[in-house]
């Protein structure tokens, strides 16, 4: 995609260097590697042309660090931060495969026409984190039915291929008609994020670093 910082090796590469503090969002993760390049971006790009195969590293495998701000009185993370950096994970991975916020969430003056409200969220916390420490975010999109899908995220202290998860999450989704708020078909945009997701998985899943 054009625009987007190449500066890093793929995160799931052995030679890969851990998610570092300062690199929030960098998961372009050698966006020209031709080994693992699948079509994804299915958008298109803002000046109307076609975007360019994307690596699925790119929308499924983020990186942020635990800011001051994040962490309660013992230093630690508060509990409740878990569950929004999975949905800020979830906007950057619709983002980084080519979708525009507008398709998805409301903004003045506009409201798409499918609502995607979360009907079930839950959070494991395995390790304590402190502020400062860098995280490696796995994302794993599964559509359940053609009206809803599910997001596990996956935490890890730098690099995943180092040790073990220090936090999960889930969120499920349901796609509701605006304006009539009964169930419908979860919009194309979604449904092609859903398809390369899945198909990239299986690229990822072999890798090292997951």
């Amino acid at each position: 995609m054009k625009g987007v910082n190449q500066a890093w090796p793929a995160i799931y590469s052995s030679s890969a260097p851990p998610c570092r503090s300062g690199d929030l969002n960098r998961a372009e993760l050698a966006i020209k590697s031709s080994k693992l390049m699948t079509p994804g971006a299915l958008g298109i790009e803002a000046d109307g042309s076609a975007p360019e195969r994307v690596d699925p590293g790119s929308w499924l495998l983020l990186c942020r660090s635990v800011r001051f701000g994040d962490t309660d009185a013992a230093g630690v993370m508060h509990f409740h931060q878990l569950l929004g950096w999975c949905h800020e994970a979830y906007e950057e991975s619709l983002e980084r495969f080519g979708i525009a916020a507008a398709e998805v969430f409301p903004r003045p003056g506009h409201t798409p026409a499918v609502a995607l409200p979360i009907v079930h969220c839950q959070a494991d916390f395995l390790a304590p984190l402190a502020c400062g420490d860098p995280l490696a975010i796995k994302l794993e999109p599964r559509r359940i039915d053609p009206g809803c899908f599910e997001l596990t995220y996956t935490f890890h202290r730098g690099n995943p291929s180092d040790g073990q998860p220090v936090a999960r999450g889930l969120s499920r989704h349901l796609a509701i008609n605006s304006a009539s708020r009964a169930r419908c078909p979860l919009p194309d945009p979604i449904v092609r994020w859903l398809e390369a997701s899945a198909a990239s998985g299986a690229i990822l899943s072999r890798s090292e670093a997951c």
